[in-house]
């Protein structure tokens, strides 16, 4: 049956209720149907470097079984329960693959994103009260290592910490030289450290040493936020993953496919859409570089690694479609079929540029950690409207609501409201490990609070409008707004900062922040930029633009108003890109569209091409429209 339209969709969910499908309970069964179904075909690649010609370890569903069940005994005899967790702090490579699914198998995984600094990932190591870390033994151009021992010595629930040596990646010169260049370890503790790949081979890989779970239960741990703040942990049920994996086999992949997947597998995109649906219909996966799009030479070679590996899905995020887009098309891709984009919205311009230069229609969709992931998408088969994230997924019930006094209240086509779900991702009362956190985050006590503003169209195809979270997403990473606003506040003369996302044709934003100081202080921008640098720990939050204003808007009790500090920004970048591109065009104002959110209004100055500014404004997600009399 074809996906399409919302009859498709509902036909589907028809069929039967998703607690009557015939899926696997747990991942060890699902892994094991996988393998019975699939067992001699390729299932995960990876390559350490990014040329075409590099060196690449490819492993069958029977191998990959096996690995995982090697893991998932080392791990059971490291002490580690259904309820125990394995955290890793990894980039990706065949063990991060091992890891994962051995410690779903065993116990509860957690996967950390290593750009976290010392602080955030001993936070995490401690709230989910981790036994065994695996992570990398220390290696040239990388301090995951140190980050690694800094944040074991805070953490002292970790007995034990396991080392992947990427050496047995590298060959000839490189792999003689890297042990004279091995960075020296400086932090110290007191967890037993065993390498990851001699403790794995010592443990049977054709059967478990222990019973496999008899039902549903959690099974990994996935950290919310980006790399600001201290995040939230959500709880993965098996049950979640499993659908995940269910969509992917049902809508989009077969077991033809092969999938260039550049994202890391700490992030629950590349987890549950992509590896779960692997499972689920026997297609290969290729992990390329540890960094994935950050590893050298990866957008360089990109098209190269399509050719090599007969990619038919690629997955990104909007930057990296950007990026791709500066390059030409210099392979034979004609084995792409598919292009999936997700964790930022895409820009018109960008889809309409790659679809040119490949032939290829970029796939939009949506999904969050706290859902185990997807939600909806723009349909394979079907229309797709540019700036959508299409139709909700089969068994995916999506309400727009508004919280009002006597309780949250359904909104009406094309009404904005808060995007709530129900779907079997939805772990409906304990999406978070933190029982506090799970307060005022569901209606209903069945539909999860998204924090984002959107819309259902008349066709049923749904739209975000805005974030009521606030979040800076810069490239696909949530920025907390606070970390910087609080690093402002430390500077005598600051009496008010407030932190946003400014539109940008690349990352979709950057953050910047506006400030009023206090009555009579003087302080410059620059002398405010060199106050807060050293005490934003992540780079990535750093203003990309400040400005000291008069007064900040606020609300009537007092709070920054940062809407309006939006439709500031938004109003000088768009300014300054038509003015670069010599274009007589300036925005005369900003508004609040019901249905799209901030607008802006655009009007000719002089003579005009317009579609020279279609195409520049396009390379914006931020909607605009031309400025006519009567449109205020």
């Amino acid at each position: 049956m074809s996906f399409a339209t919302v009859a498709d969709r509902d036909a589907i969910d028809n069929e039967m209720p998703w607690e009557e499908r015939d899926v696997p309970t747990t991942m060890y069964q699902f892994l094991s149907a996988a393998r019975d179904n699939h067992g001699s075909r390729p299932a995960v690649s990876f390559q350490l470097l990014s040329s075409p010609g590099a060196p690449a370890e490819t492993f069958t569903w029977s191998e990959l079984h096996a690995r995982t069940t090697q893991a998932a005994n080392l791990f059971r005899s490291l002490g580690v329960g259904e309820g125990d967790v394995v955290a890793f702090l990894l980039p990706n490579c065949s063990e991060t693959v091992f890891t994962l699914l051995g410690g779903m198998v065993a116990g509860i995984v957690n996967p950390i994103n290593p750009l976290l600094e010392p602080d955030q990932i001993s936070a995490i190591l401690r709230e989910t009260n981790a036994k065994v870390l695996v992570t990398l033994k220390a290696f040239p151009k990388s301090d995951v290592a140190q980050k690694a021992a800094e944040a074991v010595d805070h953490a002292p629930n970790v007995k034990h910490v396991l080392e992947v040596d990427l050496l047995r990646y590298l060959t000839g010169l490189k792999k003689w030289i890297v042990p004279f260049l091995r960075p020296k370890m400086t932090v110290e503790h007191t967890a037993r450290i065993r390498d990851f790949n001699e403790a794995m081979a010592e443990q049977p890989a054709d059967r478990l040493t222990f019973a496999d779970s008899t039902g549903d239960r959690v099974a990994a741990y996935f950290h919310t936020g980006g790399t600001t703040g201290m995040p939230k942990v959500a709880q993965h049920l098996y049950s979640g993953m499993i659908y995940n994996g269910w969509l992917g086999n049902r809508l989009l992949f077969s077991n033809q496919d092969n999938v260039l997947c550049p994202l890391p597998l700490f992030h629950v995109f590349a987890v549950h859409p992509i590896l779960m649906s692997m499972i689920a219909s026997g297609a290969h996966v290729v992990f390329p570089t540890p960094q994935g799009y950050r590893g050298d030479g990866v957008f360089d070679n990109f098209w190269k690694l399509v050719e090599r590996w007969k990619v038919t899905f690629m997955i990104g995020v909007p930057t990296a479609f950007a990026a791709l887009m500066q390059r030409p098309v210099n392979a034979d891709v004609s084995t792409l079929e598919k292009a999936f984009s997700g964790s930022a919205p895409l820009p018109v311009e960008l889809y309409n540029r790659f679809e040119r230069a490949t032939g290829v229609e970029i796939i939009e969709g949506y999904g969050l950690t706290e859902a185990t992931c997807l939600v909806s998408i723009n349909p394979v088969e079907g229309d797709k409207k540019i700036g959508s994230v299409g139709i909700p997924f089969p068994h995916t019930d999506v309400k727009i609501l508004q919280h009002t006094p006597d309780g949250p209240r359904e909104c009406a086509t094309d009404e904005v409201g808060e995007i709530c779900i129900d779907n079997p991702g939805v772990y409906a009362g304990s999406t978070y490990t933190e029982a506090d956190k799970n307060h005022d985050l569901f209606h209903h006590d069945v539909y999860l609070r998204t924090g984002d503003l959107g819309r259902i169209d008349a066709d049923g195809y749904l739209w975000i409008t805005g974030r009521a979270k606030d979040l800076i997403i810069r490239g696909g990473h949530n920025i907390d707004p606070a970390v910087i606003e609080e690093a402002l506040a430390g500077h005598p003369a600051v009496a008010f900062a407030g932190a946003i996302g400014q539109p940008d044709s690349f990352a979709g934003e950057l953050p910047c922040a506006y400030v009023e100081l206090v009555q009579d202080a003087k302080v410059t921008e620059d002398e405010l930029m060199e106050f807060i640098r050293p005490r934003i720990t992540e780079r990535a939050a750093i203003p990309k633009y400040l400005e000291v204003l008069p007064e900040l808007p606020k609300t009537a009790v007092g709070k920054v108003f940062k809407p309006e500090l939006r439709k500031m920004a938004i109003t000088r970048v768009f300014n300054a890109a038509l003015k670069e591109a010599g274009i007589a065009a300036t925005v005369v104002k900003v508004n609040e569209d019901k249905r799209r959110g901030l607008l802006a209004l655009v009007e000719r100055q002089g003579d005009v091409d317009d579609e020279a500014v279609t195409h520049l404004l396009g390379n914006f997600s931020q909607p605009w429209e031309w400025y006519a009399s009567g449109s205020d």
